[in-house]
């Protein structure tokens, strides 16, 4: 049967609480993720919370470690103080490598859509424009200004001396607010990312400026995990497309000829898969072929 012959077909609605909780399914687990690792910084921090006499995990999503033991740092604020021509110790190098090796695993950008505080910001801001029906935006950005972005972030920190984007990172100051105390910073941050989401650009912060996420795109190109693509069995229906946070990175065209949606800028959040009628996208090993092919 030719594209041209499929029969298009929607996503019906549930019909049942168990229906609905499914197809909310990567939703729910992104929040439980997010909610679960602001829980375990906060309890660190605030109340002391310790397995075998050591902090679950303690510090922040800079520099951080797992019951004392396992360091862990966040490569972009390294490379920036590479550019800044601070020595990383060797402590940071490890917790820098070992956070790289996890996300090439399962995604670069699976860091935005799955850890990142910010993302309930610009999630809440996007679902209060479909409901209040804002459908045009004050500025109009290109995705790839994000990368601009990235580049002068280098360039200010090997100029300046100092980590340039991460002194004044609004995911790391919302983050370190939550954690640590705080409510000016923490409620300017918010508002500021959700007026900019809400009433000047759709996604502005996420989908276009943010440097942390353009340097998570570049990294995500050679990620394992990716959105697999049967182009037998889609129909081109385009519900993916509406749900996606980046629907720059679905070229129909482009994932039939490889079977995956490849662009780094995937941010893995299972939108799609949850949304498709005929179970043509699913989360695969990018290295491991599907018995079925696509044509």
């Amino acid at each position: 049967m030719t594209e041209k012959q499929k029969k298009i077909r929607h996503l019906s609605q549930p019909k049942t609480a168990a229906e609905w909780i499914y197809r909310l399914r990567f939703t729910i687990a992104r929040r439980f993720v997010q909610f679960c690792l602001l829980a375990f910084f906060f309890g660190s921090a605030r109340f002391g919370f310790k397995v075998a006499d050591k902090f679950i995990l303690s510090g922040d999503l800079s520099s951080s470690r797992i019951l004392d033991m396992i360091p862990l740092a966040d490569p972009f604020a390294a490379l920036q103080r590479l550019c800044a021509q601070y020595w990383l110790s060797p402590e940071t190098l490890i917790g820098a490598g070992l956070v790289l090796a996890f996300y090439w695993v399962v995604g670069g950008r699976s860091f935005c859509a799955w850890v990142c505080p910010m993302n309930l910001v610009t999630d809440f801001a996007f679902w209060c424009r479909e409901k209040l029906g804002i459908k045009t935006n004050v500025l109009s950005l290109s995705s790839n200004l994000r990368y601009l972005l990235l580049a002068v972030s280098l360039i200010l920190s090997l100029c300046t001396g100092i980590a340039a984007f991460e002194a004044i990172s609004p995911q790391g100051v919302l983050w370190r607010e939550i954690v640590f105390g705080g409510v000016y910073g923490l409620l300017s941050v918010i508002f500021g990312i959700f007026a900019l989401d809400l009433a000047v650009s759709k996604r502005g912060w996420c989908g276009h400026l943010c440097p942390l996420g353009a340097f998570w795109a570049l990294w995500g190109r050679l990620s394992a995990t990716k959105v697999k693509f049967d182009n037998d069995t889609c129909t081109r229906c385009g519900d993916c497309l509406k749900v996606c946070p980046e629907p720059q990175v679905i070229s129909f065209k482009d994932a039939a000829k490889v079977g995956m949606i490849r662009s780094g800028e995937c941010t893995n959040c299972g939108k799609c898969v949850s949304v498709c009628p005929e179970n043509s996208l699913k989360f695969g090993i990018r290295f491991i072929k599907d018995t079925k092919k696509t044509q």
